[in-house]
């Protein structure tokens, strides 16, 4: 395999890796089964509003250890959001329809910002142990509801070119035989595979429905 082509994969080695930070090994399961971009929106969203539900059950009985495990959901939870709009943004990059996921994306989020917000403003006891992650949830959920909520050819013109910005300051700092090298490796992997990124395990075939 060449250096470029090792280059390219690391991402998405990377991005699978992080995966298993903040999903369940069934979760990454279905994620790997989900390869088309709106299915895959609704299941982040519905992980995301299963953490919500696990925060709201933990916040209605006092108990020893509570805040630590308040403090874990919401993190998973905030780094769902972020899966969101990085799925999203790949979809659009790739111009591929994403507006049913969007308007569920939109819909679900908001009222999942309102759980949170009503957690802030509950002022529990043990707030200050998860003060922190729970700002940042809250400000994750507004940003992605703007996003969703944003004109989508709009949204896929912005990604594209900032996309095409950070590819032009990478080869900047490449030597010309390098920057060669890596547009040769992009070809021939846009023209073996130009589908949704997978989280199949190679040689594994999505079985086909009746």
């Amino acid at each position: 395999m060449s250096k470029w082509l090792v280059l390219l994969l690391l991402p998405a080695v990377a991005w699978c890796a992080a995966q298993r930070d903040f999903l369940t090994a069934a979760e990454v399961e279905e994620v790997r089964q989900a390869q088309e971009p709106n299915a895959r929106l609704l299941l982040y969203l519905r992980f995301a509003n299963e953490r919500i539900t696990m925060v709201q059950q933990l916040a209605a009985k006092e108990k020893a250890g509570r805040g630590a495990l308040i403090h874990e959901a919401l993190d998973q939870y905030t780094q769902i959001i972020d899966a969101i709009d990085t799925v999203t943004d790949d979809a659009l990059k790739r111009r591929v329809a994403v507006d049913q996921g969007m308007k569920a994306t939109a819909d679900a989020e908001q009222q999942m910002l309102e759980a949170l917000t009503k957690l802030s403003g509950s002022q529990p006891r043990d707030l200050a142990a998860y003060k922190f992650v729970l700002d940042q949830s809250i400000t994750a959920t507004r940003d992605s509801i703007e996003l969703a909520r944003e004109d989508l050819q709009s949204r896929s013109a912005d990604v594209i070119a900032r996309e095409e910005k950070e590819k032009k300051e990478r080869e900047a700092l490449m030597r010309p035989e390098e920057v060669e090298a890596k547009k040769t490796a992009e070809k021939k992997e846009d023209a073996e595979k130009k589908k949704v990124p997978t989280l199949r395990r190679p040689g594994e075939v999505t079985k086909e429905k009746p």
